[in-house]
């Protein structure tokens, strides 16, 4: 696992490659293994692997949709907010479990934020997912994680980039 988060990075560009079917098969499973709090599970998962469609979800915001440019797979995270008061964390849960997921078997990915952006000045992100990909209202939108094969690998960060110094031990002061 260490060595899975060592080498992960965000992926803006993909080749044009289709995700095998087996590899999106373990991509279901690993969000629908992911923990939620009291086991409710209220999140909910629509993967996108229709071109036209994706093209139309990176319409969603003006800003930070650039993976969706070229990604052959996009993962629409979202939840049953009447299931649990804590689901944008059991969503954030099941995005990263996705990308770490797609980190181990050869695939980049990227996590587009979808709660609390707007579309335009009217229109929320969410509502235009919800009203493109025919979600119902309570049913909430969290994220978009975009996955495939990357155009260029990247390197890990280093681990002298890390911030060492936001570690604390005991207490919050040094």
């Amino acid at each position: 696992m260490i060595d899975i988060l060592r080498n992960r990075r965000s992926i803006r560009k993909y080749m044009h490659q289709k995700v095998e079917p087996e590899k999106i098969e373990l991509l279901k499973e690993a969000a629908l293994r992911s923990p939620s709090s009291k086991n409710i599970n209220p999140w909910e998962f629509v993967f996108v692997d229709d071109k036209k469609l994706i093209e139309q979800l990176k319409n969603c915001k003006p800003h930070g949709v650039a993976p969706l440019l070229t990604a052959p797979l996009a993962i629409v995270v979202c939840a049953n907010e009447t299931l649990n008061d804590v689901w944008v964390e059991d969503c954030s849960i099941a995005s990263i479990l996705l990308q770490l997921t797609a980190q181990s078997l050869g695939l980049g990915s990227c996590w587009i934020q979808i709660r609390k952006r707007m579309h335009d000045e009217t229109v929320s992100s969410e509502k235009y997912i919800q009203d493109l990909l025919n979600i119902p209202e309570n049913i909430k939108v969290l994220s978009i994680v975009t996955v495939g094969y990357p155009e260029k690998l990247r390197d890990g960060k280093p681990f002298e980039e890390l911030q060492l110094e936001k570690i604390r031990l005991n207490n919050f002061e040094r």
